[in-house]
C-alpha cells in the first residue's frame, strides 16, 4: 500500500508510467478521444505495433492479419477486465471472511521432484554403488540399494510419474522401505540385533545418500517453511498467490487495494451487507419476471427462490455472527433480514427498537503529565505534584518533584462511559504549616477530549487559585481518548428532524454499531454515559444536500431519509472533509444500494480544475479519484449482483488449479488450505451452487488428468460423491433445486470419468507406479464401483463391477505384455549393437544389421531371448504383488461390513490377470522351444526360472500356465534322465576298461582355477551327456563333459580327492543329476516322488557297478604283483579302497530314499560295499602272508637234519678263521621288516578311511603270526639253527612294536598265538646262548640299543 503522507503526485507518476501501455485501450473505451489521445498515445490497436505506418482512413483497405490482430488484441482486453473484476471480488472474500477459514485438517503435500532432482538423486545413488562416498555399508544392504537403483530409479516409469508432477521424495524413501522390509526380515536372526534395528539403520543410511552433500539444517529449514507455506496463510500471502493466479500486476493491487478501502473492516461489512441486500432484491425481481433457470421439474421454481433467500440468511447470520468489538458486552439485536421491507416481519419492529442502554460505550483514557511552566513564587525545594481524575473514576497521583523541576512523564490509565468525559488535572504543593491538614491547591485544568482530539503532548493555561501568586501557570499533558470497535464515526453536528433532535443545534454524535445489521446515531451530553437520543439507522438513506435555509449553523449539510416513511434528519458539519467522512460512515451503516458522490467529486469530473475543491476531501477520495482515473473504477464500483458468479467462479477456479498443478507440491489436484479458504468463501458470498463448482472442477481434473498430470482419485471421489448426491436429490447442501444443465453435464462427467478410470486400470502399472500415490488403485477402484451405480441408493451387483474389471485387467495384461515384449527387443539390439561395434560405423547399415539379425535369429538366440522376456515377466508380475495388490487389504478405517469385504474380489482378478498375462508370454515361449533341436538341454533355466517364481506363488502354483509349463517339460525331464542314466552305464564301462587307477589329486593338482562364465547364476547348470552317445538309434552330438574335474561353479561333493577317474566323474555326474533334477523343484508331487525315486534307484545302480568293477580290478592287480619282500604297495591298491570308501559316503546322499520299505535299497548297496571291501582286505591280508611265506621258505633250508643246512653251517666255520663273515639272514629279516614299514605308511597315508586301516592291519597281523606259529609248530621236534632264530627274533620284535605303533589293539597284540611264538623263540634263544657263538646280542628282549638301532 502506499503511504498517505507520502507525495502523491510521485506516487501517481509512477503508477502512471507503469501501467501506460496496459491500460490504454481500456481508457479508450471509457473516456473522450480527446483525452485517451493525449495520455495513451491513441486507441488504435495497430499503432502500437507499427507507429511509422501510414493510417488509412477507408476501414476496406484494413487487412485480415490486422483485422485478426484487433480481434486478438480485442479478446485479451476483454479478458483482462474480466480477470480485473474477478480479482476485486476475490480480494472483498480474503479482506473481511465470514464464512468460511483456513482448513488445518488437509493432509500436507510434499515437494514434488523435478527432473533435474531426479537425476541428481540417480548421481548420488550411482556414486555410493561405486564406492565414490564414505558411507558404510554391508553387503545385504549395497545389494538392496543396487536393486532399487536398477528397478525403481531408473524405471521409465518414475520418469513418467515426475513428469506428471506426483512425484516426492517422500515416495522414494516409502518405496525403498518397502523395498527392504521383505529383504530384512528374510535374513537369519543375530543375537543382539532386532530387525527393527537394521530397518532403521538403513533407512539412516538411504537418507544419507538421498540427501548427498547437502546440509541437513538447511533442507530442514527449507521443509519447515515449505510446510508453513502449505498450511495456513497471511492476506497479504494471499493477495500475491490471487496475483499471480490472475495475472494481476504490483501497480493494479495497489490501486484495487487502496480504493476498495480493503483494509478498513467497516467498508468491507458495509460491502458484504450492500451486497446481501442486492442478491434479496436480484431474489424477487427473479421471482417477478419469473425468469428462472431451467429444472428437471417445474415445482422446484419456488423452491429455487425460497433456496436463495434461505442462503441470504444464512449469510446475513454469518455475518452477524462476527464481533463487533473486542470484548465489548453489547447486547445483540434479533436477527435482521435485510434492507428489503418485503421480507421484513413488521409485527417485530418493536422488538428490534434499541434502548439507551443498548449504546453505552467504553473507552480507555491515558492521560500523560509531562511538565509544570510558570512555577516562580515557590521556593525551589519546595515539593509539588499533581492530581489527576477522570469525573466518577478514581484519582490518581504523580511523584513528588521540587519545584525548580517540576517534571514528571506519568501516565494514569482511565475507563469511562462517558463519550464526552471530563478530566481534571490539579497542581498541589505540600504545606508548610504544622497546623496544616492538607496540601495547598495552586492551580488545575479541566479538559474534555474526544477520541478525535490530538494525541500529542499540549501546554494548557492552569486556572489559578487565591494561594498562587504566579500568573502565568502552563501544564504540559497529554489525554489519549481510544476509539472503541463498535464506535464507527464520532464528532459535533449540526442536527435537525422531525421526531429527534426537534431543534437545530449543535450537538456531539457517535455512530455506534450495536450488531452487524444494528447502527444509531447517538447524541451526547458531557458527563453522561447514555445518549441524550438516538436514531436508529434501519431503512435510512444519506446523501449529500444543499443548504438549508433558515437553518443557521453549519457549512456543509447532508440528511437521513427513512424510505417510504419520509422521515428526514438533517445534518451540518463545519467543514467538507468532516462531512464527507460522516457520509462515508454513515453509507457503511444504512447497507444502501446508492454510493453518495460529494459535490466536490461531481464538481471535478466536470470540470477540469478542481484543484482547489480537493484539498478539503479525505485520503480515500484521493485514492478513488486515482483509481477512476487508471480506469479501475468500473471494477470497483460494480455490482456483484449483476455478474453471472458460477462463470466467474469457473473461471477462477480453473486458474486456480492450473497455478496449484505447476507450483513446487505434488498436490495431485488438491488445493492448498488458502486456495481452498479463498473459493469456499467465494462460493458462499456470491451464491455459487455446490454441485456447479464440483462439477467445473471435475471436468478440469478429468482435463487434467488427460494432458498427463496425476490425479488423486479419492478427490475425484469427493467431487463426484457431492455431484451425484445432488443431481438425485440428497442435498448435501441444502440445495433441493436440480437444473437441467447441471443433470446434463453430470451425466458427461460420469461417462468421462467413467472411461478415464477404465483407462487407469488398464494401465494400472504406469498411472500407480510402485503403488504410489500410497491407496490411489484402491481408492480409483472405489470410485469407479461408485460411478457404475445408477442411482446413490441401490449399490451395483459386485459380478458388474468385477465384470468392468476383468476387461480391463485383460486388456491391462496384453498392454503391459506388448510394452515388455518392445523393451526386451530394444534391450536385446542394444546389447548387439554393444557387442559388435563396427555395426556404429553409420545409421543405415546398422539398421539393416539388426534387422537381418532379428529376422535369422538362430535357436539359441531365440531362447536367450526368451529366458530374459521370462526374468522381465517375473519382474512385472513380482511388482504387481508388492505394489499392485494393496486393493484387497482393508484400511482400519472401513467399519462397515460391507466395506471389508469391498473389494475381496481383487485378488482373484488380478491372478486371472496374472494367467492372461502368462498366456501371452506362452504363446512366444512355445514358439522358441519348437524349434530347438530335441537334442539340447538349454532351455531348462528357463523352466527353473519359471518353476521357481511359480512354485512359491499361492496363486499361480499349479495355475493354468504352470500345469501347462509342467506338461512341456515333463516328457523332455524323462527323456533327460533317460539319455543320462545310459551315458553313465556307458562312460562306466568304457572309463573302468582304460582305467589307470592313478589318484585324481595327482592329475588335478597342478590345474589353474579357471573361473568359468554364469559363475553368479542362481540356475544350476544341466550336466551334458558325453559327445556321439548312440542312444536308441540317435546320435546325440553334444558338448563333453569334463571326466574328472569339477566345476568351479558347482561346490565339492565330497571332501576326499584321491578317487579314480572314472569313479570321480561317475560320482560327479549323479550328484549333478541329483542336483539338476532336485533344483527343479517339480511341483506335482507324484512326478517328483517318480523322479526321485527313478534317480535313487539309478544312483544305486551304478555305484554298485562301480563297486563291482572295483573288486575285480583290485583282485587282478594283486594277482600280477610280486610275492617277495620287494613288493611294494601301488598307489592304485590305495586309489581302489578310496573309491570304495567314497561310494560308501555318496550311496548314503545318492541312494538314500524316504518312502519305508524302499529304504533296503539304500542298505543293500551299503551291504554290496561292506562285503566288497572286506574281501579286498582279506585279498591283501592272503598277499602279506604269502610274502611272509617267501621268507619263512628262504629260512627253512637251515632246518635241522638237511644236506644244505650242515653243508652251510661248515662253510661258515671254516671261513671265519680267516676272514670277518656277515651274519647270514639279517639282510632276509632287514628286508621283511622295510617292507611291512613301508606298506602301513603308503596304507596310512593314502587309504582316506581309518577304520578299513585299523581293520587291515588286525588281520595283517593276526594272519601273519598265525603262520609263524604253525611254522614253529611244524618244526616243535628240531632245535632251530642260530640263524633262523635270529631271524624270527628280529621280525617278532619289529612286527609287535610296528603294529603297535599303528594302533592295534594290545588285545590283538597279545594273542594266544603271539604268546606262543614268544615262548618258543625265548626257548631257542636260551639254548643257543650256550652253544658256540651265542646269538651275538640278539634277543627277545627289550632293549635301548634295540630301539636307537631301530631308529
Amino acid at each position: 500500500m502506499l503511504d498517505p503522507s507520502s507525495s502523491e503526485e510521485e506516487s501517481d507518476g509512477i503508477v502512471e508510467e507503469e501501467s501506460k501501455e496496459v491500460m490504454a485501450p481500456q481508457a479508450g473505451s471509457r473516456i473522450s478521444p480527446s483525452r485517451t489521445s493525449e495520455s495513451s498515445g491513441g486507441l488504435q490497436p495497430g499503432s502500437r505495433g507499427s507507429s511509422a505506418r501510414p493510417s488509412s482512413p477507408s476501414p476496406s483497405a484494413v487487412s485480415e492479419h490486422e483485422k485478426e490482430e484487433v480481434e486478438k488484441l480485442h479478446r485479451e482486453e476483454e479478458e483482462r477486465k474480466k480477470k480485473l473484476q474477478l480479482y476485486v471480488f476475490v480480494m472483498r472474500c480474503i479482506a473481511y471472511p465470514f464464512n468460511a477459514k483456513q482448513p488445518t485438517d488437509m493432509a500436507r503435500r510434499q515437494q514434488k521432484i523435478t527432473k533435474q532432482q531426479l537425476q541428481t538423486v540417480k548421481d548420488r545413488f550411482e556414486s555410493f554403488l561405486k564406492g565414490d562416498t564414505q558411507i558404510v555399508a554391508d553387503e545385504a544392504f549395497i545389494n538392496a540399494v543396487q536393486s532399487y537403483y536398477e528397478v525403481f530409479l531408473k524405471s521409465d516409469r518414475v520418469a513418467k510419474m515426475v513428469q506428471m508432477g506426483g512425484f516426492s521424495a517422500l515416495d522414494c524413501r516409502e518405496v525403498f522401505k518397502r523395498h527392504i522390509e521383505k529383504r530384512v526380515r528374510s535374513l537369519p536372526e543375530i543375537d543382539g540385533l532386532s530387525k527393527e534395528t537394521v530397518l532403521s539403520s538403513w533407512m539412516a543410511k538411504f537418507d544419507t545418500i538421498y540427501r548427498g552433500d547437502e546440509d541437513p539444517r538447511k533442507a530442514q529449514q527449507r521443509m519447515t517453511a515449505s510446510a508453513a507455506s502449505e498450511l495456513i496463510l497471511s492476506k497479504d500471502q494471499l493477495y500475491e498467490m490471487f496475483q499471480q493466479i490472475l495475472g494481476i500486476k504490483k501497480f493494479e493491487h495497489q490501486l484495487l487495494y487502496q480504493a476498495c478501502q480493503l483494509d478498513n473492516l467497516d467498508e468491507q461489512a458495509a460491502q458484504i451487507r450492500r451486497e446481501l441486500d442486492g442478491r434479496l432484491q436480484m431474489a424477487d425481481q427473479i421471482a417477478r419476471a419469473g425468469k428462472f433457470p431451467k429444472f428437471v421439474s417445474k415445482e422446484m421454481e419456488a423452491m429455487y427462490i425460497e433456496e436463495l433467500k434461505s442462503s441470504v440468511n444464512q449469510l446475513m447470520a454469518n455475518l452477524e455472527s462476527v464481533p463487533v468489538s473486542k470484548g465489548g458486552e453489547f447486547k445483540l439485536q434479533k436477527l435482521k433480514k435485510g434492507h428489503n421491507t418485503s421480507i421484513i416481519d413488521m409485527g417485530q419492529e418493536d422488538e428490534n427498537q434499541l434502548s439507551k442502554s443498548d449504546v453505552v460505550l467504553s473507552f480507555t483514557l491515558e492521560v500523560v503529565i509531562m511538565e509544570v511552566q510558570g512555577l516562580k513564587s515557590l521556593a525551589p525545594n519546595r515539593i509539588v505534584y499533581c492530581t489527576m481524575e477522570v469525573e466518577g473514576g478514581e484519582k490518581l497521583q504523580t511523584d513528588q518533584a521540587e519545584a525548580s523541576k517540576p517534571t514528571w512523564g506519568t501516565q494514569g490509565d482511565f475507563t469511562t462511559t462517558h463519550p464526552l468525559p471530563g478530566v481534571k488535572v490539579k497542581l498541589f504543593t505540600e504545606s508548610t504549616g504544622v497546623l496544616a491538614l492538607e496540601d495547598k491547591e495552586l492551580g488545575r485544568v479541566v479538559l474534555h477530549p474526544t477520541p478525535n482530539s490530538p494525541k500529542a503532548a499540549e501546554l494548557h493555561k492552569m486556572t489559578l487559585t487565591k494561594a498562587c501568586p504566579d500568573h502565568d501557570l502552563k501544564i504540559k499533558l497529554a489525554v489519549r481518548m481510544d476509539k472503541p470497535q463498535n464506535m464507527k464515526h464520532c464528532g459535533y453536528l449540526w442536527a435537525f428532524g422531525k421526531n429527534v433532535w426537534k431543534r437545530w443545534k449543535k450537538r456531539f454524535f457517535v455512530l455506534v454499531q450495536v450488531s452487524q445489521y444494528t447502527f444509531a446515531m447517538c447524541s451526547y451530553r458531557e458527563k453522561k454515559a447514555e445518549p441524550q437520543e438516538l436514531l436508529q439507522l434501519d431503512g435510512y438513506t444519506v446523501d449529500y444536500t444543499d443548504p438549508q435555509p433558515g437553518l443557521d449553523g453549519g457549512r456543509a449539510f447532508f440528511n437521513a431519509v427513512k424510505g417510504g416513511e419520509g422521515d428526514t434528519v438533517i445534518f451540518a458539519s463545519d467543514d467538507e472533509q468532516d462531512r464527507i467522512l460522516w457520509v462515508q460512515a454513515m453509507y457503511r451503516a444504512t447497507g444502501q444500494s446508492h454510493k453518495p458522490v460529494p459535490p466536490t467529486q461531481v464538481q471535478k469530473l466536470n470540470s477540469k480544475g478542481g484543484a482547489s475543491a480537493q484539498m478539503d476531501a479525505p485520503i480515500s477520495q484521493f485514492y478513488a479519484d486515482r483509481a477512476q482515473k487508471h480506469g479501475m473504477d468500473e471494477f470497483i464500483s460494480a455490482n456483484p449482483c449483476s455478474f453471472d458468479h458460477a462463470q466467474l467462479f469457473e473461471m477462477v477456479q480453473h486458474l486456480t488449479l492450473e497455478h496449484r498443478i505447476n507450483d513446487s507440491f505434488a498436490s495431485l489436484g488438491w488445493f492448498s488450505p488458502g486456495q481452498v479458504f479463498v473459493l469456499d468463501e467465494y462460493c458462499a458470498r456470491n451464491g455459487v451452487r455446490g454441485c456447479h463448482r464440483h462439477l467445473c472442477y471435475l471436468g478440469d481434473l478429468l482435463g487434467r488428468s488427460d494432458t498427463g498430470a496425476m490425479i488423486d482419485p479419492t478427490l475425484l471421489h469427493y467431487s463426484f460423491a457431492f455431484c451425484a448426491s445432488h443431481v438425485h436429490g440428497n442435498r448435501p447442501d441444502g440445495l433441493g433445486t436440480v437444473a437441467v444443465e447441471e443433470k446434463e453435464r453430470f451425466e458427461e462427467i460420469k461417462e468421462r470419468l467413467r472411461v478415464l478410470l477404465e483407462n487407469q486400470i488398464v494401465n494400472f502399472r504406469y498411472c500407480f507406479p510402485f503403488g504410489r500415490p500410497e491407496g490411489a488403485l484402491k481408492a480409483t477402484l472405489s470410485l469407479l464401483e461408485r460411478v457404475l451405480m445408477k442411482d446413490i441408493v441401490t449399490p451395483v451387483p459386485p459380478e458388474e463391477v468385477k465384470g468392468v474389471i476383468r476387461k480391463c485387467l485383460e486388456q491391462a495384461a496384453e498392454i503391459n505384455y506388448q510394452r515388455i515384449k518392445e523393451y526386451a527387443t530394444a534391450e536385446g539390439k542394444r546389447r548387439e549393437m554393444y557387442e559388435h561395434p563396427v555395426y556404429c560405423l553409420a545409421s543405415q547399415v546398422m539398421d539393416l544389421t539388426i534387422q537381418n539379425a532379428g529376422q535369422v535369429a538362430t535357436p539359441a538366440k531365440k531362447l536367450e531371448d526368451t529366458i530374459r522376456l521370462a526374468e522381465l515377466v517375473i519382474e512385472v508380475l513380482q511388482q504387481n504383488e508388492d505394489h499392485h495388490a494393496e486393493a484387497a487389504v482393508q484400511s482400519t478405517g472401513d467399519q462397515s461390513q460391507g466395506k471389508e469385504q469391498a473389494f475381496a474380489w481383487w485378488t482373484d482378478l488380478m491372478v486371472e490377470h496374472a494367467e492372461h498375462f502368462l498366456s501371452l508370454y506362452a504363446v512366444d515361449m512355445d514358439a522358441a522351444l519348437e524349434i530347438q533341436s530335441p537334442e539340447s538341454w538349454d532351455s531348462f533355466p528357463l523352466f527353473q526360472l519359471l518353476n521357481d517364481f511359480l512354485r512359491l506363488d499361492y496363486h499361480l502354483c499349479n495355475g493354468k500356465f504352470h500345469k501347462h509349463l509342467q506338461d512341456l517339460y515333463a516328457p523332455l525331464v524323462v527323456r533327460y534322465v533317460d539319455l543320462m542314466e545310459t551315458s553313465i552305464a556307458q562312460s562306466i564301462h568304457r572309463g573302468f576298461e582304460r582305467e589307470g587307477w592313478e589318484p585324481v589329486k595327482s592329475l588335478t593338482s597342478n590345474l589353474p582355477n579357471v573361473n568359468l562364465p554364469n559363475v553368479n547364476l542362481q540356475i544350476p547348470k544341466v550336466p551334458n551327456l558325453p559327445a556321439a552317445l548312440p542312444v536308441s538309434g540317435l546320435s546325440v552330438n553334444l558338448p563333453q563333459m569334463p571326466s574328472f574335474s569339477t566345476p568351479s561353479w558347482m561346490a565339492a561333493i565330497y571332501d576326499s580327492d584321491n578317487g579314480s577317474g572314472t569313479s570321480e566323474d561317475l560320482f560327479w555326474k549323479l550328484d549333478a543329476l541329483q542336483t539338476f533334477i532336485r533344483d527343479l523343484h517339480w511341483p506335482e508331487e507324484e512326478f517328483a516322488k517318480h523322479l526321485d525315486n527313478r534317480i535313487k534307484t539309478m544312483s544305486s545302480d551304478m555305484i554298485e557297478n562301480c563297486v563291482k568293477r572295483t573288486r575285480m580290478a583290485f583282485e587282478s592287480k594283486l594277482t600280477k604283483s610280486s610275492r617277495s619282500t620287494d613288493f611294494r604297495i601301488p598307489l592304485s591298491i590305495c586309489t581302489m579302497f578310496n573309491v570304495m570308501v567314497d561310494a560308501k559316503d555318496q550311496s548314503a546322499k545318492l541312494c538314500a530314499m524316504e518312502m519305508g520299505s524302499e529304504k533296503q535299497k539304500h542298505s543293500e548297496i551299503d551291504e554290496r560295499i561292506e562285503s566288497s571291501v572286506k574281501e579286498m582286505i582279506s585279498l591283501l591280508v592272503a598277499k602279506f602272508v604269502a610274502i611272509l611265506e617267501s621268507v619263512l621258505a628262504k629260512i627253512s633250508r637251515y632246518d635241522e637234519g638237511t644236506l644244505f643246512s650242515s653243508f652251510l653251517s661248515f662253510t661258515v666255520k671254516a671261513a671265519s678263521k680267516y676272514v670277518d663273515v656277515p651274519k647270514p639272514g639279517m639282510d632276509v629279516a632287514d628286508g621283511y621288516v622295510t617292507f611291512v614299514r613301508h606298506s602301513q605308511d603308503i596304507l596310512r597315508d593314502k587309504v582316506n578311511e581309518e577304520v578299513y586301516i585299523e581293520r587291515l592291519f588286525d588281520q595283517w597281523y593276526t594272519g601273519t603270526m598265525d603262520l609263524l606259529g604253525r611254522w614253529l609248530t611244524e618244526r616243535m621236534d628240531q632245535q632251530l639253527h642260530v640263524y633262523q632264530l635270529k631271524i624270527l627274533i628280529r621280525i617278532v620284535k619289529k612286527k609287535y612294536r610296528d603294529f603297535r605303533l599303528q594302533g592295534v589293539l594290545d588285545s590283538t597284540l597279545n594273542s594266544k598265538m603271539y604268546e606262543t611264538v614268544r615262548t618258543r623263540l625265548t626257548v631257542e634263544e636260551a639254548s643257543a646262548s650256550v652253544r658256540e657263538g651265542g646269538m651275538q646280542g640278539i634277543s627277545m628282549k627289550d632293549s635301548d640299543e634295540e630301539d636307537e638301532e631301530d631308529d
